[in-house]
């Protein structure tokens, strides 16, 4: 008789995901890895998802706070296997992922976290769907973090007791950061491993998903005291040229308008130079175009987050953020 191999608990999270979360659960359920706990956390949902999720899951639980750090916990103090496969509830498992990251894991005992490729399931629905697409393009090979999908070692996440649910963004590059400190690997492997679903069709959800981008960024950095320290100054340096050259712009177009045109021909060169350094992202040059685009203009709502977070942390006050999915219209 053939030894079983080890069993893996899958952690699905979510919140008021719908019909995501069910073919999310599906897609383990369809997995080719033979020995799986599937376990569904839910953060406060108010659609039907718990009593979906019963009926795919071996076991659902209520997370006590909003976050997904809490929620992940949640899944980590239940969770049997001595391997752990965390999962949003928007995503989509690759059928051989399970079975190639624990090779990999097995095969180096250094290594905390083997995570790999996260695309977007339908990335024409939208201009933001369509560039922050290229947000998740990762080169392979060691890597500081991983994404909110990853599988992980129990052992390593328990010499770091886990997630920091005080975090409501940014806890996973987070958690990496300490397990690092420890001695242990974060490894971005050449596989594929789930489809995403942002669903943003909206302006005013791609402006609240960024913001959150920047409370992550001073979050993490104030937390750690050295992660994403430059990511913080990098942002206020871009965010003061792009909004200086749109006040000389505005300027010049009243009373120069060389001055002006300066100033925008400037904008596009970096906007072009920002597309060119993407080259490896997509093959698509349109694509490309946009996420030079993005990649300035995001500068704004990503700074106005890293503000809000060190209000926040002055006043003593916790994170707190809506469901960018939910966005009123």
């Amino acid at each position: 008789m053939m030894n079983q191999p080890p069993l893996i608990s899958v952690v699905v999270i979510g919140h008021n995901e719908g019909q995501r979360l069910i073919r999310c659960l599906t897609s383990v359920r369809e997995c080719s890895y033979p020995n799986i706990e599937l376990l569904y956390i839910d953060s406060h949902s108010s659609d039907d998802s718990v009593a979906q999720a019963a009926n795919l899951s071996d076991s659902v639980y209520l997370a006590s706070q909003k976050g997904a750090a809490a929620a992940r916990n949640v899944g980590l103090a239940h969770a049997q296997g001595d391997w752990i496969m965390f999962l949003d509830g928007d995503t989509i498992l690759a059928p051989l992922f399970l079975s190639q990251a624990l090779a990999d894991l097995q095969a180096d005992t250094q290594l905390a976290c083997a995570w790999g490729h996260r695309v977007e399931k339908d990335p024409q629905q939208s201009i933001y769907v369509r560039v922050l697409d290229l947000d998740w393009r990762y080169p392979p090979g060691e890597t500081a973090f991983c994404g909110g999908d990853a599988l992980f070692r129990r052992e390593a996440l328990l010499q770091v007791e886990g997630f920091n649910a005080r975090l409501l963004a940014g806890e996973e590059p987070e958690i990496c950061f300490w397990l690092r400190k420890k001695g242990w690997k974060i490894m971005h492997l050449d596989l594929a491993m789930t489809q995403h679903d942002l669903a943003i069709t909206q302006f005013k959800q791609y402006w609240q998903r960024t913001c959150r981008a920047g409370y992550a960024y001073a979050a993490v950095s104030a937390m750690t005291q050295d992660f994403w320290i430059q990511e913080v100054r990098h942002n206020y340096r871009q965010s003061s040229i792009l909004l200086s050259l749109m006040l000389i712009f505005m300027l010049g177009a009243i009373w120069q308008p060389l001055l002006s045109a300066a100033a925008l021909l400037t904008l596009t060169l970096l906007m072009l130079r920002s597309s060119w350094r993407a080259r490896w992202r997509s093959p698509h040059w349109h694509n490309l175009l946009l996420y030079g685009v993005h990649s300035w203009f995001a500068q704004i709502p990503i700074t106005m987050g890293i503000w809000r977070c060190k209000r926040d942390r002055a006043a003593k006050r916790r994170a707190s953020f809506g469901n960018y999915k939910e966005v009123k219209k």
